[in-house]
């Protein structure tokens, strides 16, 4: 039976572009290639994780836009379930334009966050946990956050933090993960290195810590063990989302596997997705599908 994995966070429309070089100021260039999915880091996250095959539910704000129906159509191709929180209040889903560059694989990224479109906690359904075996916060629904992990915490559900960046906020959910799997570019307050941060999220007693340096290793503490994980030299095509695809993988295999288990997993798949155009891409490839 698989495992239903919950996804709070930023819901966006990327439009994804390949290209022989960054484009100079003010010079108009033909991309190689195109795609539009829907984006944002628990977004992505869910799409990777119901491609493993596990249930994923994705709680955001779409509502109706212009594009949102894009949205929609992307994530139901993907058998994600959305619950579309959106008020009248909430901003229209961000666009995202984003570059990336055939010979290093290195992307640019223009995009407006989440913060115009917080949803209030009166939103959650009352029966939202129900079934839920593993929740996944990007931190980008702060409010959403705030409420939902209590509650979790209280049915002994585990907690996955997307720390892609530090957010205003996180102070108050921090205390209730289970599994901190953070970037490089993730500073709390008064960190300015990864052993400041290992040491700030232990003294919230997150027994689970991880800190991802893209093609380095991954560096790791589990309920007072420390190792790292080492990440395979691949000719990158392009890195959109490798972050959040490591994120989707890990929270698929932690319900079955090991801390550092978990953690290898997840690289072996982010990895093996920086060798595809876009975001979708990798998934539906015949040695994705056969592996």
């Amino acid at each position: 039976m698989s495992h239903h994995c919950l996804f709070i966070g930023m819901i966006a429309l990327d439009f994804i572009y390949l290209v022989e070089e960054f484009p100079k100021p003010n010079e108009k260039i033909v991309a190689l290639e195109g795609a539009i999915a829907a984006g944002g880091p628990a977004t992505n996250a869910a799409v990777t994780c119901a491609a493993l095959g596990s249930r994923a539910t994705l709680v955001g704000a779409v509502g109706n836009a212009t594009h949102s129906n894009l949205i929609r159509a992307d994530l139901a191709a993907h058998n994600v379930q959305l619950l579309d929180l959106a008020t009248p209040d909430c901003a229209d889903p961000p666009v995202s334009s984003i570059i990336v560059t055939k010979s290093t694989g290195d992307r640019a990224v223009v995009s407006l966050n989440a913060t115009r479109a917080q949803i209030p906690p009166q939103q959650l359904p009352e029966d939202l946990l129900r079934g839920v075996d593993l929740i996944l916060l990007d931190g980008h629904q702060m409010k959403l956050s705030r409420a939902i992990a209590p509650q979790a915490k209280a049915q002994n559900i585990p907690i996955v933090l997307d720390g892609g960046s530090w957010k205003p906020g996180l102070e108050d959910v921090l205390p209730f993960v289970d599994y901190a799997i953070c970037s490089g570019d993730f500073y709390p307050p008064n960190c300015t290195n990864s052993t400041e941060v290992f040491a700030y999220l232990s003294h919230l007693n997150i027994p689970h810590i991880a800190i991802t340096q893209g093609e380095k290793p991954i560096q790791y503490r589990s309920q007072g063990k420390t190792g790292t994980i080492e990440i395979q030299k691949i000719k990158a095509i392009d890195t959109l989302g490798a972050g959040d695809i490591f994120h989707g993988a890990f929270a698929q295999a932690i319900l079955q596997q090991p801390f550092p288990d978990a953690l290898t997993t997840a690289a072996q798949i982010a990895t093996y997705a920086c060798q595809f155009f876009g975001t979708r891409s990798f998934f539906k490839n015949s040695d994705f599908l056969e592996s």
